[in-house]
């Protein structure tokens, strides 16, 4: 089988892996005490002493693992609306394995996304469709270090008391932030990706990972919006937070990425269709099940729904845990 047709598949791998990686986080947190982000060293002592929060974390970075390698065969527009498609597994395990029921916008979006899935598998292959592996490094930094500057100062807000009469949910502020922080990664994974489409052998495959800025802009971009959002997903609902923060990296790193390494939409006029087609489709899914307000999210009182997380200390929350 071709690498175009194995493409979907690993992305899927990639989607599945990271999601439920973070539905056992959010288990774990639920058990453990309210983490203070402003004490980073006690918080990651805590994180490493758990567990059952490493075995969700060491899932998350096979999904990393996973989409780095797809990235180096399959572009963006391919990829990110797959990895996006991983909030109807996050809805499906919020019902099955933390007993949050869905309601019907949740059912129709899950019905949705897969159907975006599929017009993608269907669009690929043909001219024009191939994945970039190169960036020009000013360009690339040009976009990277304000991105991450927005995403800490938007998700970091929440950790400040907040003005009387500002009315962002802290989940939104944590969802806005962390997805451009983790959008900033996606950018990072992608330049990695080319290291391994440009050297062979492992030992030339290693040094030239360790002598990449995209390494380190990956690890720093990615243990600040992790801290921030294990402090949100504590402490705030999963069905706000997580569609947040995924459309918000989703739609950065597809535009960015595929502008900044220079990839095509297909050609044919039948592959574009179906290829703008689930773009759309997996962005209205997103986009709808950001804007649910926390009195349409199902109620998560009752003895169905567990533990309900302690706030995080350094910050209010909104009424019922938003």
């Amino acid at each position: 089988m071709s690498a175009a047709y194995l493409g979907i598949p690993l992305a899927l791998l990639a989607a599945a892996a990271y999601n439920v990686g973070l539905i056992q986080e959010k288990r774990a947190l639920a058990r453990m005490p309210a983490l203070d982000i402003r004490r980073v060293p006690h918080v990651i002592a805590s994180l490493l002493a758990e567990p059952a929060w490493l075995a969700g974390f060491a899932l998350m970075l096979l999904g990393l693992a996973c989409q780095t390698i797809v990235l180096t065969f399959e572009p963006v527009s391919v990829v990110q609306p797959v990895l996006a498609s991983g909030i109807v597994l996050v809805l499906v395990l919020s019902r099955l394995v933390l007993r949050e029921r869905l309601g019907a916008v949740e059912l129709r979006c899950v019905a949705a996304m897969a159907v975006a899935v599929i017009l993608l598998a269907a669009s690929t292959g043909g001219n024009g469709t191939g994945a970039g592996h190169h960036a020009v490094p000013a360009r690339m930094a040009a976009v990277m270090i304000p991105s991450a500057a927005a995403g800490l100062l938007v998700a970091a807000s929440p950790l400040r008391r907040r003005p009387a009469g500002q009315r962002i949910p802290a989940a939104v502020s944590f969802g806005l932030g962390t997805g451009l922080l983790y959008g900033v990664a996606a950018l990072a994974i992608k330049g990695l990706s080319g290291i391994l489409v440009g050297h062979h052998g492992a030992a030339t495959l290693l040094a030239g990972v360790v002598a990449s800025p995209y390494l380190y802009v990956l690890a720093g971009s990615s243990a600040v919006g992790m801290l921030l959002y294990q402090a949100g997903l504590q402490s705030c609902r999963a069905a706000i937070l997580v569609p947040v923060s995924t459309v918000t990296g989703s739609v950065y790193f597809l535009i960015a990425g595929t502008l900044l390494f220079h990839e095509h939409l297909p050609s044919g006029p039948a592959k574009l269709g179906l290829r703008l087609a689930a773009i759309a489709v997996a962005g209205l899914v997103v986009i709808t099940l950001s804007r649910q307000a926390p009195d349409q999210a199902p109620a998560e009182t009752g003895p169905e729904t567990g533990p309900v997380p302690a706030a995080v200390p350094g910050y209010l929350t909104e009424p019922g845990g938003q």
